[in-house]
């Protein structure tokens, strides 16, 4: 019995999950995350509930699968960002490098435009969309102690690698919010969008909101500047 070679399986089992989470995703976002059920997904696919469960714990798994892979992809950039780049710029650098590949990587799995209908169903499942909020802290979590590497410092002692990852983080879930609940659901009409809300972050934190203080304006290069006068460095 002739045994079928190494890479040929891995591409085949890839293969497999990929259209289980393109038909979860295609259910979910047409008749509801909880009125679908695992039989739906594997029966349109034509493979076996164990199939299925060889590749996810279950349904909430194959939502997140996509989001999960960008993320990801987001960390392997972070850990490729120059050592001596601070913080908050190696994060919104990673974001963009991110950006200028997920199309291709995300359309290898669903159809782009799948993915995006995916963020408006997670916003409006609660099941989903509490998940979301656990995955993210959990995701926060990892991203806190990459920084802290990159920074050498220990998060038990130092809290600044938290309060970074919790800002950022925060204007990433606005974001992608407002776009999903948008019209323009093209990667670029939230990459404009993130960018711009990025673009506030730091002299936002670093203004005396209390003190009447006058907003920093000006280009990017001369907010970064304020920003390096007024705040340590992380």
């Amino acid at each position: 019995m002739a045994v079928e070679p190494t890479g040929l399986r891995a591409r085949k089992k890839q293969r497999t999950r990929d259209a289980l989470v393109r038909v979860a995703l295609e259910l979910f976002t047409a008749q509801g995350y909880e009125e679908t059920t695992v039989d739906e997904i594997t029966d349109a696919v034509e493979v076996s509930q164990r199939t299925f469960f060889r590749y996810f714990a279950g349904k909430e798994d194959a939502a997140f699968a996509v989001q999960e892979m960008t993320e990801s992809l987001y960390l392997d950039a972070l850990r490729a960002r120059p050592p001596g780049e601070p913080p908050l710029e190696a994060m919104r650098q990673a974001v963009f490098a991110v950006w200028d590949v997920i199309e291709v990587a995300v359309s290898e799995i669903v159809p782009l435009e799948l993915h995006m209908r995916s963020f408006r169903m997670i916003e409006s499942t609660p099941a989903l969309l509490a998940a979301h909020l656990r995955r993210s802290a959990e995701a926060e979590e990892v991203l806190a102690q990459l920084i802290a590497d990159r920074e050498g410092l220990d998060m038990a002692l130092d809290p600044r690698p938290r309060v970074a990852v919790a800002a950022f983080s925060g204007v990433m879930r606005v974001t992608g919010r407002l776009w999903s609940q948008g019209e323009d659901l093209r990667p670029e009409a939230v990459r404009r969008l993130t960018e711009t809300f990025l673009d506030h972050l730091t002299p936002a934190l670093a203004g005396d909101w209390r003190g009447g203080g006058a907003a920093v304006r000006g280009t990017s290069a001369e907010r970064a500047a304020h920003t390096e006068r007024h705040l340590p460095a992380l």
